[in-house]
């Protein structure tokens, strides 16, 4: 069955990085495209960043670019998200996803990033 189980999450201090992975099974990765949400207490998933199977990349969130990087690994069946100059309000439960053919969406169980002194 598809499993996305992401890793990497932490405390860290304003202007910090951090590096979170995901590591997917059960489906073919490199044919799909994988995306990083975040969901915030309270607030809506958001679609941080997002990779095609061949590696072109989006930023989606406007707050976010210039300081997240999305890559992927299709040999390893790893998706990352590279984030640095971190600030407080980009605390919140971070999750790798993906939209599989038959329009099923599939998360991991997240990683929580905190922002704080």
């Amino acid at each position: 069955q598809v499993q996305l189980v992401e890793s990497g999450g932490g405390l860290v201090q304003p202007g910090g990085s951090l590096r979170l992975s995901c590591a997917a099974s059960g489906f073919l990765f490199s044919i799909y495209s994988m995306r990083w949400y975040r969901q915030a207490p309270g607030k809506e998933r958001e679609l941080v960043a997002s990779i095609t199977n061949a590696g072109a990349t989006t930023n989606n969130a406007d707050s976010v670019k210039g300081r997240f990087t999305i890559s992927r690994d299709n040999a390893k069946k790893m998706v990352y998200l590279q984030m640095g100059s971190l600030k407080p309000e980009d605390t919140a439960g971070y999750y790798c996803g993906v939209r599989l053919v038959n329009g099923n969406d599939f998360w991991g169980q997240g990683t929580q990033v905190t922002v704080s002194s």
